[in-house]
Protein backbone atom coordinates (compact mmCIF):
# COMPACT_ATOMS: atom_id res chain seq x y z
CA UNK A 1 0.00 0.00 0.00
CA UNK A 2 1.50 3.79 -1.16
CA UNK A 3 1.54 5.88 2.00
CA UNK A 4 2.84 9.59 0.67
CA UNK A 5 3.72 12.36 3.25
CA UNK A 6 4.47 16.04 2.58
CA UNK A 7 6.99 18.22 4.41
CA UNK A 8 8.03 21.75 3.47
CA UNK A 9 5.14 24.07 3.94
CA UNK A 10 5.41 27.01 6.30
CA UNK A 11 4.35 30.99 6.70
CA UNK A 12 5.70 33.53 3.92
CA UNK A 13 5.10 37.11 2.75
CA UNK A 14 3.74 37.98 -0.36
CA UNK A 15 6.64 37.33 -2.84
CA UNK A 16 7.92 34.78 -1.02
CA UNK A 17 8.92 31.08 -2.42
CA UNK A 18 8.37 27.80 -0.46
CA UNK A 19 8.95 24.44 -1.97
CA UNK A 20 6.94 21.63 -0.59
CA UNK A 21 7.85 17.76 -1.09
CA UNK A 22 5.73 14.66 -0.85
CA UNK A 23 7.68 11.66 -0.13
CA UNK A 24 6.03 7.67 -1.24
CA UNK A 25 6.92 4.83 0.38
CA UNK A 26 5.21 1.29 0.58
CA UNK A 27 5.35 0.74 -3.27
CA UNK A 28 6.34 2.66 -6.29
CA UNK A 29 4.15 5.31 -7.72
CA UNK A 30 6.68 5.53 -10.96
CA UNK A 31 3.30 4.75 -13.27
CA UNK A 32 0.74 7.05 -11.10
CA UNK A 33 0.27 10.63 -12.17
CA UNK A 34 0.85 12.46 -9.22
CA UNK A 35 -0.70 15.93 -8.36
CA UNK A 36 -0.79 18.91 -5.66
CA UNK A 37 -4.61 19.85 -4.19
CA UNK A 38 -4.69 22.89 -2.55
CA UNK A 39 -7.35 23.07 0.08
CA UNK A 40 -8.26 26.69 1.98
CA UNK A 41 -11.22 26.57 4.58
CA UNK A 42 -14.51 26.55 3.45
CA UNK A 43 -13.46 25.82 -0.92
CA UNK A 44 -13.32 22.10 -2.40
CA UNK A 45 -9.66 20.56 -2.88
CA UNK A 46 -8.85 21.97 -6.69
CA UNK A 47 -5.74 20.43 -8.88
CA UNK A 48 -3.08 23.54 -8.76
CA UNK A 49 -0.17 20.91 -10.35
CA UNK A 50 0.44 17.56 -11.67
CA UNK A 51 2.59 15.40 -13.97
CA UNK A 52 1.97 12.40 -15.46
CA UNK A 53 3.35 9.16 -14.60
CA UNK A 54 4.99 8.67 -18.15
CA UNK A 55 6.75 11.41 -19.91
CA UNK A 56 6.05 13.29 -16.63
CA UNK A 57 4.32 15.88 -18.57
CA UNK A 58 3.45 19.07 -16.29
CA UNK A 59 -0.54 20.04 -16.18
CA UNK A 60 -0.76 23.78 -14.26
CA UNK A 61 -4.08 25.51 -13.38
CA UNK A 62 -4.04 29.06 -14.76
CA UNK A 63 -3.74 30.20 -11.61
CA UNK A 64 -0.41 29.13 -10.85
CA UNK A 65 1.03 29.55 -14.15
CA UNK A 66 4.65 30.88 -14.21
CA UNK A 67 4.80 30.54 -10.73
CA UNK A 68 4.64 26.79 -9.63
CA UNK A 69 6.80 24.31 -10.69
CA UNK A 70 6.27 20.65 -10.09
CA UNK A 71 8.96 17.90 -11.09
CA UNK A 72 9.24 14.38 -9.54
CA UNK A 73 12.41 11.84 -9.28
CA UNK A 74 10.71 8.02 -9.91
CA UNK A 75 14.22 7.14 -8.59
CA UNK A 76 13.62 8.74 -4.96
CA UNK A 77 9.75 8.53 -4.73
CA UNK A 78 9.53 12.30 -4.84
CA UNK A 79 7.08 14.63 -6.46
CA UNK A 80 7.70 18.53 -5.57
CA UNK A 81 6.34 21.92 -5.68
CA UNK A 82 8.41 24.68 -6.48
CA UNK A 83 5.99 27.91 -5.42
CA UNK A 84 7.41 31.43 -6.37
CA UNK A 85 6.05 34.59 -6.33
CA UNK A 86 3.86 33.61 -4.15
CA UNK A 87 0.42 35.25 -3.07
CA UNK A 88 -2.12 35.24 -0.05
CA UNK A 89 -4.61 33.41 -1.90
CA UNK A 90 -2.31 30.29 -2.44
CA UNK A 91 -3.00 29.99 1.57
CA UNK A 92 -4.02 26.74 2.09
CA UNK A 93 -3.26 23.50 3.07
CA UNK A 94 -1.27 21.58 0.22
CA UNK A 95 -2.32 17.57 -0.39
CA UNK A 96 -0.01 15.23 -2.50
CA UNK A 97 -2.15 12.65 -4.26
CA UNK A 98 -1.17 9.70 -6.55
CA UNK A 99 -3.71 8.35 -9.12
CA UNK A 100 -3.59 4.58 -9.25
CA UNK A 101 -6.09 4.50 -12.19
CA UNK A 102 -10.34 3.51 -12.39
CA UNK A 103 -9.57 0.00 -11.15
CA UNK A 104 -8.19 1.27 -8.00
CA UNK A 105 -9.94 4.42 -7.85
CA UNK A 106 -8.78 7.79 -9.31
CA UNK A 107 -6.83 10.33 -7.23
CA UNK A 108 -7.69 7.84 -4.25
CA UNK A 109 -4.09 8.28 -2.61
CA UNK A 110 -3.50 11.11 -0.47
CA UNK A 111 -1.17 12.43 1.92
CA UNK A 112 -2.01 14.29 5.13
CA UNK A 113 -1.44 17.61 3.99
CA UNK A 114 1.10 20.85 4.45
CA UNK A 115 -0.02 23.97 5.29
CA UNK A 116 1.20 26.79 3.25
CA UNK A 117 0.51 30.70 4.85
CA UNK A 118 0.97 33.55 2.81
CA UNK A 119 0.84 36.90 4.56
CA UNK A 120 2.47 39.94 5.15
Amino acid sequence: QVQLVESGGGSVQPGGLLSPSCAASGRTVGPYPMGWFPQAPGKERESVASMTGTGNIPYYADSVKGRFTISRDNALHTVDLQMNSLKPEDTAVYYCAADPGVSVGRWSIWGQGTQVTVSS
